[in-house]
């Protein structure tokens, strides 16, 4: 992984507080149900709302078919 396994556990989206999707291959953090995806720059994550990008209905679909560990189960 990029990103720390205890990182992993307990990072959530800074807008609903819910459950994010780590997708290691495309190095991102991503939240299904707004559509919206984070970044990951040196093994950390940007959760900044402003430097979030919100996703079209295509790429959500793209993403929702990788691989992903859920975070915030810590």
């Amino acid at each position: 992984m990029s990103i720390s396994q205890t990182l992993v556990s307990l990072v959530v989206c800074p807008v609903d507080k819910g459950e994010l999707w780590y997708i290691e291959s495309e190095n991102i953090l991503y939240n299904p149900r707004s559509q919206r995806k984070f970044r990951i720059e040196t093994d950390i994550p940007i959760l900044l709302v402003d430097e979030s990008e919100i996703v079209d209905d295509k790429e959500a679909a793209r993403l929702g078919s990788l691989d992903h560990v859920v975070t915030g189960k810590g």
